[in-house]
């Protein structure tokens, strides 16, 4: 059994926008949703959403997942509490950030294979300056025994250069038998996730660490700058799938390309050219510079003239 627990009740005050951070737009869709993708593309069977600011929203434009509440945001190990709907569930449960949306399947399917043999998994990286982040503290048997925030190093802890990348997998029992015994003794008065990786590991209990290969797929977005910094990412993420595919893009950096777009092979695209939605490229068109192409198919034999909008389920022949 695979469970997720997606953390989205805050609203992202440093976005300095009334809406909900995680419903900010990235291409064509919100950022909640290609983590939710993600997560389907690697058949997580039950998906929860712990959310707060603007619940009503996020809840009507994700009808397909479950939803828990989390009415005071009294910390990170707090929202994962509120998920008491997998309480009695087997199997693994992942926990990641709704702000994090670079993520990619073939990483979160590292994560449940790996932490079949561990009660916990939990990504890191390894950074030149370990900065701000929590450092990951290993015992001699290079497991992890527990994750100390920065504020809280020693001096030797602080010269760790592996930090927590912010993405937990749990057997789902240890989770919640582990969730009982965490507490908010601390300045913050807040429960904290990351508590339960010392607790875990006291207990005797197998605590892994992944590290993961690209950083920037863990990013997490607090402000417009780093909404800009993860658009960047998915684009040229995206763009570089597809000329590795044989698609001719001319300009990739001003070229925009959907999740859910489709070219075929011999297709050229000119600079200034966005393609979004479900939208069919076939093989040999050329879209010519500035067009902008949402949710309609494009065929080879198509005239299209420059700086051209074809939207609503059209179909050009």
């Amino acid at each position: 059994m695979r469970n997720a627990i997606i953390l989205a009740a805050g609203k992202g005050t440093r976005m300095k926008s009334e809406l909900n951070k995680v419903m900010h737009p990235i291409i064509d869709r919100p950022m909640l949703a290609y983590i939710i993708e993600a997560l389907k593309a690697i058949h997580v069977e039950r998906i929860i959403v712990v959310v707060g600011y603007q619940a009503e929203s996020i809840m009507e434009a994700f009808p397909d997942v479950e939803f828990a509440i989390q009415a005071e945001q009294l910390g990170s190990g707090h929202a994962v509490m509120q998920a008491t709907m997998l309480e009695s569930e087997e199997g693994e449960t992942l926990i990641i950030n709704g702000d994090g949306p670079c993520i990619q399947p073939e990483t979160l399917e590292k994560l449940y294979d790996m932490n079949k043999e561990a009660s916990l998994t939990l990504l890191t990286s390894i950074l030149e300056d370990g900065a701000h982040y929590g450092r990951i503290v290993r015992n001699e048997e290079g497991n992890v025994s527990m994750i100390v925030e920065a504020k809280d190093c020693t001096p030797s802890q602080k010269e760790i250069r592996e930090i927590n990348a912010g993405m937990y997998c749990f057997k789902n029992k240890d989770l919640f038998e582990a969730l009982k015994l965490l507490n908010n003794d601390n300045v913050q008065h807040e429960y904290y996730l990351t508590d339960l990786a010392s607790i875990l590991s006291k207990q005797g209990k197998k605590v892994q660490g992944l590290v993961i290969e690209d950083r920037d797929e863990v990013m997490g977005i607090n402000d417009c700058l780093e909404l800009y910094e993860a658009y960047q990412w998915m684009k040229d993420h995206i763009n570089t799938r597809w000329m590795k595919e044989g698609v001719q893009i001319v300009d990739p950096k001003r070229t925009v390309i959907g999740k859910d777009v489709k070219i075929g092979h011999d297709v050229i695209i000119e600079p200034g050219v966005s393609i979004l939605g479900s939208s069919v490229i076939d093989d040999y068109a050329h879209i010519p510079p500035n067009c902008t192409i949402s949710d309609s198919h494009i065929s080879k034999e198509m005239d299209l003239n420059p700086s051209m909008t074809i939207q609503n389920d059209t179909t050009i022949e």
